[in-house]
């Protein structure tokens, strides 16, 4: 839920609209990248975590998805066609870089959420190695 409202937030922010379908589709990115970082070591950079968030979670479903509710259903609620490097404008380049942005920041408040909540262990990281 929270990973949900927090990215129609940034949608909205970023270009004044969004769809219930990314308040689902924000959610369970956010939950698997939360599982994800729950499996990576503290010594991991977290550049790296959110390379693995982007190429792993994020663009794979958003790929999916948007060829779910884009292609097959027809409800228009992206299409980066225009933009370079992208795959049947439902993924591109500019975007799974971003992403990896998006990820980094979901691997941190997702272990800040459980060390504050769960009194699990305190966050540290390392940017880069």
């Amino acid at each position: 839920m929270c990973g949900g409202c927090l990215y129609v937030i940034l949608e909205l922010l970023w270009r004044g609209r969004s769809h219930w379908t990314m308040a689902l589709l924000g959610g369970v990115c956010f939950v698997l990248i939360g599982l994800l970082n729950e499996g990576i070591p503290w010594e991991m950079p977290l550049v790296l975590q959110g390379v693995m968030g982007s190429a792993a979670i994020v663009t794979p479903l958003e790929f999916v998805t948007g060829c779910v509710v884009n292609l097959w259903l027809g409800w228009g609620v992206w299409d980066y066609s225009d933009l370079p490097c992208n795959l049947l404008g439902q993924i591109c380049l500019p975007f799974s870089l971003f992403w990896v942005l998006v990820a980094m920041a979901v691997a941190v408040l997702d272990d800040w959420l459980r060390w504050r909540w769960f009194g699990e262990e305190k966050p540290h990281y390392t940017l880069i190695r």
